[in-house]
């Protein structure tokens, strides 16, 4: 990892745990007021839920896609620019060539998109008398890795499902990056069971912060979020948490706690790279 004389030690991450209604208007309204405020705490990464802008909901993704640069991409330059920030947007449905993507776009201090990461991993489930969801009846997946560079440390980047998928932290913490986001959106069933233990476990397994960043709950809804936007540090710990309700945590990532535990537990050196490893196969960039 980088010297921590490379780095700037601690930066402050703010994830928005945003009420999602029907309305887009409202919902980029109140993304603005929400990362305005994130920015007056300090916050020089924000981070938005999955499906920010729109229901969740196969059959809602067809009503609200948009291009990329669009409606709500558009929104978000904006504000990572009057704020002066790096935004995670979240995710939006986006319409590509006739197909429909689960996507998060990133923007920089200067409103520049940096990054747009397609949901690798659909979220096809069917736990008998809880819940059955195939985002794969509308949506097609990404084909890459989602990775980006700020000042501070390099970001991997996945959405919701994707965080199931270990391989993919182990390939973000061995190319680097020392954060990763996962905007999501889990339910009432997987909610309560593995969200937290999936983030401690991508925490712990590859000595990174992750963080996550699902809608509020709103139990009126068709598709009810968990919520519970969280952050983890390297030691596993859960060291910001939400409620269900709308609101933004903060949490203070530090590089050189970050860099002593690596150095305490050293299972990078430490790997079997000679019995076993996990590697990238890139079939084109999303």
């Amino acid at each position: 990892m980088r010297a921590a004389s490379e780095v700037t030690s601690k930066f402050r991450l703010a994830v928005v745990q945003l009420r999602v209604s029907s309305v887009k208007a409202d919902n980029l309204s109140r993304v603005r007021r929400l990362v305005k405020e994130a920015a007056g705490q300090g916050s020089k990464v924000v981070l938005l839920p999955e499906c920010f802008n729109s229901p969740y909901g196969t059959s809602f993704f067809s009503t609200y896609a948009e291009k990329i640069p669009g409606e709500s991409t558009q929104a978000l330059s904006e504000v990572a620019k009057e704020n002066k920030l790096y935004l995670v947007g979240g995710s939006i449905p986006e319409e590509d060539a006739g197909k429909l993507y689960n996507s998060c776009a990133v923007f920089g201090p200067d409103g520049e998109m940096i990054l747009k990461h397609r949901k690798i991993h659909l979220f096809d489930i069917d736990v008998p008398g809880k819940i059955r969801f195939q985002e794969s009846e509308t949506l097609s997946p990404g084909n890459s890795l989602s990775m980006f560079d700020t000042p501070f440390c390099k970001v991997g980047v996945g959405i919701c499902y994707d965080m199931r998928f270990a391989e993919l932290a182990q390939l973000y913490s061995r190319k680097g990056c020392h954060l990763l986001v996962y905007p999501g959106a889990f339910n009432m069933t997987t909610g309560p069971a593995h969200w937290e233990l999936l983030q401690r476990g991508r925490a712990v397994d590859n000595q990174v912060y992750v963080a996550t960043a699902s809608p509020a709950r709103d139990e009126a809804a068709s598709y009810v979020a968990w919520g519970h936007s969280t952050v983890v540090n390297p030691w596993g710990e859960v060291i910001a948490k939400s409620g269900p309700e709308e609101t933004i945590i903060y949490a203070d990532i530090d590089l050189q706690y970050l860099a002593d535990i690596r150095r305490q537990i050293p299972i990078t050196s430490q790997r079997r790279d000679d019995l076993y490893t996990v590697t990238s196969v890139q079939q084109g960039s999303s």
